[in-house]
């Protein structure tokens, strides 16, 4: 077997080994940041909703308070 060819057996299943390690961390990797900006626009949802929410509660009381029990 030529020498070349010794080399490329020996190498190529270290580059595959190496691309399945690069995929699976890049999925991770992605998987992370598209957990984060879910939980920043879950976060920012709230945020708003709890400005909004002193509001609405308010008049949600006074009508519960006029209604007869």
């Amino acid at each position: 077997m030529p020498t070349w060819q010794a080399v490329a057996i020996g190498i190529i299943p270290s580059i595959g080994v190496g691309l399945v390690f690069w995929f699976a961390m890049r999925a991770v990797v992605r998987a992370d940041r598209n957990e984060r900006a879910a939980l920043a626009r879950a976060d920012a949802e709230a945020a708003t909703v709890a400005d909004v929410a002193p509001s609405r509660g308010a008049s949600e009381a006074d009508s519960e308070s006029s209604a007869p029990r």
